[in-house]
């Protein structure tokens, strides 16, 4: 019997329409986080499906399911730092300098923390996706190199805008631990390749009922 796949898109268009609407926020950061959230749920569905395969697959899921949950908080985590950082530059106008500061500060400080725990998190998703597509179960190993290229892309992003919310020619110690956890996700994903087991069943085949997905 044939059976139509269940919704699951409700929350995920209302996100999107939010991000192209003429809003400020949500925006680069919050997509960023949005790319983690989803490549972490890509680990966390491949190392549940490679606990046959490779002893260190229940761990990897493990992490991956606390890093899909922090992805998830990161999403409005980055709205809420922009939206707050805003309101603290309209109610320090006219101020003092020292005022001013003491106003602004707690609030530039958020705009770069919460990017800056985008990256980290996106580099040590993709760092288990690496693990799992070399380890784990060889059907799901074009889910984990996904995985892998979502959150190496989403480490860039986060830096980058880590560095829009840093002054011009900053020499923030932040900013250079982001591109490094940026580069070294880039690196860890590039070699990996989609292929399956030679002469393997295709990505259907892989995905059906006599598969071992359970």
């Amino acid at each position: 019997m044939h059976r139509t796949p269940q919704k699951r898109t409700g929350s995920l268009n209302s996100f999107l329409s939010a991000l192209a609407s003429d809003r400020p926020v949500p925006a680069g950061g919050s997509a960023a986080a949005a790319a983690v959230a989803m490549a972490a749920g890509l680990v966390e569905k491949s190392a549940r499906l490679s606990t046959a395969q490779w002893i260190g697959a229940s761990n990897v899921g493990k992490r991956a399911a606390v890093l899909r949950k922090l992805a998830a908080i990161l999403v409005d985590a980055d709205a809420t730092a922009y939206t707050d950082y805003v309101k603290a530059l309209r109610s320090a106008r006219g101020l003092h300098t020292a005022e001013r500061e003491r106003i602004l500060a707690p609030a530039r400080e958020r705009i770069v923390e919460v990017p800056l725990t985008i990256t980290r998190a996106a580099a040590e998703v993709a760092e288990l996706a690496v693990m799992i597509a070399m380890h784990g179960n060889p059907n799901l190993r074009s889910d984990a190199t996904v995985a892998a290229h979502l959150a190496a892309a989403a480490a860039q992003s986060a830096a980058t805008t880590l560095a829009a919310n840093l002054p011009a020619a900053s020499d923030d110690a932040r900013l250079a631990e982001a591109r490094s956890l940026a580069s070294e996700a880039s690196a860890r994903a590039r070699p990996l390749h989609a292929r399956g087991r030679a002469g393997g069943r295709g990505r259907g085949r892989a995905r059906s009922r006599g598969s071992g997905r359970r």
